[in-house]
């Protein structure tokens, strides 16, 4: 099949879009928001939103528009010189986005969000129910990352990452990465001439992991591998994901035409549950188990629980509820589950068959380590 009959298979049927905007396409160093640049994707988004699309924004660009009030050269690596420059340059950021809206009457909302919000289930689905609820009313929702209360424990990292998980929050049918590159390249264009843009990629394999490369810029903080590395999450929700370029105008729509533009990452063809998403790709990871041939191939063949007979070893402290990894004798992640045993509790437990739970901790309140409706198999 072509690659434009691909395209246009894949995206005939999207309704809602989630669309990331990086720093280096609304900003740069010195000058802060380049608002002409933004008043066209907005033109661009605001044709979309006619067309009958909802649309969520991402938006980047606070810390960069800081840093120029603050009289800022270099992007600050301490987090309280970011939060304030994110405090002063966010209310710009959105600010700009009301008034170039407003021009179509159309209205939005800034959502500013930590990884607490996207970690904890009930704040999960409070997030989920404001921002559905905004859509509804035709309301576009900007979100960013709550970088003036972010710390290193609960900050995303980098917007790319927060889209994603942005993209499974809203149960959208499309993720578009606005870059300041075409797309996907088999090198590095600035370093290979010969370097030829990828239209498809149909799996992210290692092979595409590591032609991804990892550039950062003073106004961004993630690069081409955060964007595939996103666009791999993106596709176990069986969601596609198109990273284009944001500097060229007119891209966006062409882009839902079918038009070959950028690279389209192509979905899986099983869907996660929401639920499963929420386990595999938001909740940080408090612990590993270590786990015997037969109980990998029982999870991942047979699609069975995890009981405490097939564990080896343990790593790291962890609680009841807490998210573990499931790693073979090598070392391979390729599980991760929601565990009903804390730490200390599975060390006494594991290698043990279930009839002997009770008998070593006095009580037993499951038989499974991680029931299969907790776990997501990668």
């Amino acid at each position: 099949m072509k690659a434009s009959t691909i395209r246009v298979e894949t995206l005939k049927d999207i309704r809602r879009i989630v669309i990331k905007i990086g720093s280096r396409v609304l900003a740069s160093t010195g000058e802060g928001i380049n608002s002409r640049r933004m008043r066209r994707i907005v033109r661009e988004i605001v044709g979309l939103h006619q067309r009958g699309y909802e649309i969520v924004i991402v938006s980047s660009g606070a810390i960069v528009a800081g840093m120029k009030e603050l009289g800022l050269n270099h992007r600050p690596r301490a987090i309280p010189l970011k939060q304030a420059a994110a405090s002063i340059g966010q209310s710009k950021v959105i600010q700009l986005y009301e008034k170039l809206f407003r021009e179509f009457r159309i209205k939005v909302a800034q959502v500013l969000l930590t990884r607490e919000d996207i970690a904890d289930r009930r704040r999960f689905l409070n997030s989920r129910n404001t921002l559905l609820t905004l859509v509804s009313y035709s309301v576009v929702p900007v979100i960013n990352e709550n970088d003036t209360v972010a710390v290193d424990e609960i900050r995303f990292g980098d917007n790319d990452i927060l889209s994603g998980l942005v993209t499974n929050l809203v149960d959208a049918d499309l993720l578009i990465i606005l870059s300041d590159i075409d797309g996907l390249f088999t090198a590095d264009p600035a370093m290979d001439p010969k370097a030829t843009l990828i239209p498809v990629v149909e799996e992210i394999d290692r092979g595409i992991e590591s032609i991804a490369g990892d550039s950062r810029t003073i106004e961004g903080t993630g690069g081409m591998s955060s964007k595939v590395e996103t666009a791999k999450k993106v596709a176990e929700y069986g969601i596609p994901t198109i990273i284009m370029n944001g500097h060229v105008p007119g891209l966006l729509g062409k882009a839902l035409d079918g038009v070959e533009i950028g690279t389209i990452f192509l979905p899986k063809k099983s869907r996660l549950t929401s639920r499963k998403q929420w386990i595999a790709h938001a909740l940080p990871t408090s612990g590993r188990l270590i786990l015997d041939n037969g109980a990998r191939d029982a999870l991942v063949m047979k699609g069975k629980s995890l009981l405490p007979s097939g564990i080896l070893d343990i790593g790291g402290g962890f609680e009841v509820g807490d998210a573990v990894t499931c790693e073979d004798t090598a070392g391979k992640v390729f599980a991760k589950g929601l565990t009903n045993y804390n730490s200390k509790e599975v060390a006494k437990i594991k290698g043990k068959k279930t009839g002997e739970i009770a008998a070593i901790l006095g009580y037993k309140d499951y038989d499974e380590v991680i029931h299969r409706d907790n776990l997501v198999v990668f």
